[in-house]
């Protein structure tokens, strides 16, 4: 008895596959709620493009930029490339990193659509000069705390949140605060900038520089700033009183959960 063939299963492609490119930034202006000596007025921030009112797909919604692969690119080339198209950021100032990708069904009016989000952190610097292009008739820096009450295009909203905690982890798991921050800075120069990202950072004020700073018997992340004469140097830009300036070290910790 001859066995049929076996059929070969159909699979059907998505129909389309789009990144999005979760933007935040430190914004930091001089208060003016105070003639004192004080920090900067700093607040984290999300870069939202506006989608086209004629769109068929969420028009008229702020979302975040973002649009589809093309066949002949990688996930990262069409990310990159899409930022740059619907905001004119330049790439090389911008380091992406992918999050994750999201899908359920009916996530895009436009059909079996899954979409790969990435997420970065930079200056704000770095955004100088970004405006709508492409198929977004608007750009806009919108504070975490207003994006987050806003009703996003597709799954943004959910997008957004995970995207927050990861820029919240690599805040305190890394040495990035000092992309936001001058070569030599105080203290609470740095722990306002932690703070602006994890609003429920808790440290002990008091032991904080001692668990940072450079030691004979181990290293540090900061080390304290010294003359050429060898003293230590300070700073009152911010505040009444001296307080003493940092810098980064070269080291950056292995951290281990063992």
């Amino acid at each position: 008895m001859q066995i049929p063939p076996k059929e070969k299963p159909v699979y059907r492609s998505p129909d389309g596959l789009p990144t999005d490119i979760c933007i935040f930034t430190i914004t930091s202006e001089p208060r003016k709620d105070t003639k004192h000596k004080s920090l900067p007025d700093r607040k984290l921030k999300i870069l939202l493009i506006q989608r086209d009112p004629q769109s068929d797909r969420f028009p008229g919604y702020w979302a975040f930029p973002g649009g589809f692969l093309n066949e002949h690119e990688t996930l990262d080339q069409c990310a990159e490339r899409e930022l740059r198209e619907e905001t004119h950021i330049l790439n090389e100032k911008v380091h992406i990193k992918q999050l994750k990708a999201y899908y359920t069904p009916g996530r895009d009016p436009g059909g079996w659509i899954p979409t790969v989000a990435y997420y970065a952190l930079v200056n704000e610097q770095a955004l100088s000069g970004f405006k709508a292009d492409d198929d977004a008739v608007d750009a806009c820096l919108f504070t975490v705390e207003e994006a987050m009450s806003m009703n996003l295009a597709f799954d943004h909203n959910e997008i957004l949140k995970d995207a927050l905690q990861k820029i919240q982890e690599i805040m305190v798991q890394t040495n990035i605060a000092k992309e936001f921050l001058p070569e030599e800075f105080t203290l609470s120069e740095l722990l306002q900038v932690i703070e602006t990202v994890v609003p429920d950072f808790k440290v002990d004020r008091s032991n904080f520089s001692r668990r940072l700073v450079s030691t004979i018997n181990r290293k540090g992340i900061i080390e304290e700033v010294r003359d050429a004469e060898g003293s230590a140097k300070y700073s009152n830009k911010y505040s009444q009183n001296q307080a003493k300036l940092y810098k980064f070290a070269d080291y950056v910790p292995f951290v281990s959960i063992y």
